[in-house]
């Protein structure tokens, strides 16, 4: 049995799902939720108690529990970013989870507080900073650098030698050539692709699809 105990932060579908990962696949066992007080809406979330994030000390010393940040990418990843700030200030171990499904491939460095779901491809030679998602099905190309703070959706692709500043956010089926360098806070939309350095800030859109002037049952497909 599991004698690793962990604490979530969060209370909401990440935290959720944050559960049921480390649960199914990996050697903790989670035994409470904690939000900030003024969040707090309910004693219990899946069964577990929510403490207050305030007395996060006092109930659960760092001595003996670990936390993870299971918290989304508003206000570009700076909620998740604060949180992970005070509590490594605070002195917890924040674990990384990598799925037992995917191919981690690389044997660089790679902070903590990762989330790396099932079917990533993590490519020889790619360093991993802290604090970032890797939602389910991307692939990060060899010799990339991702930093901190980040949210990589699904179906990414990251290709070779790309460098991801933090807090940056990558949409679902994005698609980012080699060599290039994603600047801090980039917003990637989903489906875009992008051949170039971007800007930092820079919030980059594909193009729209269209509605046809004809309806598919006037459509002939050989």
């Amino acid at each position: 049995m599991s004698n690793k105990k962990l604490i979530i932060i969060g209370n909401t579908s990440n935290a959720k799902l944050a559960q049921y990962y480390f649960e199914k696949d990996s050697e903790y066992d989670v035994v409470a939720f904690s939000v900030n007080e003024e969040f707090i809406t309910d004693k219990e979330f899946m069964g577990l108690p929510v403490v207050a994030f305030e007395r996060l000390e006092t109930d659960f010393p760092a001595d003996q529990f670990d936390v993870f940040v299971a918290v989304g990418y508003n206000k570009m990843n700076k909620i998740r970013e604060k949180l992970y700030n005070e509590l490594k200030e605070k002195g917890y171990c924040l674990p990384n989870y990598i799925s037992s499904k995917c191919s981690f491939l690389t044997e660089e460095s790679i902070g903590d507080n990762n989330l790396i779901l099932e079917d990533n491809t993590i490519q020889p030679f790619v360093k991993i900073g802290s604090n970032n998602v890797f939602w389910s099905g991307n692939h990060i190309g060899h010799d990339g650098v991702i930093k901190d703070h980040c949210f990589i959706t699904s179906h990414v692709v990251v290709s070779g030698f790309v460098t991801i500043e933090s807090n940056c956010f990558i949409g679902v089926n994005a698609t980012i050539r080699d060599a290039v360098t994603i600047a801090r806070e980039t917003l990637i939309a989903a489906g875009a692709i992008i051949m170039k350095d971007t800007e930092e800030k820079g919030v980059y859109l594909p193009a729209r699809s269209t509605l046809f002037n004809k309806k598919s049952d006037e459509i002939t497909i050989s």
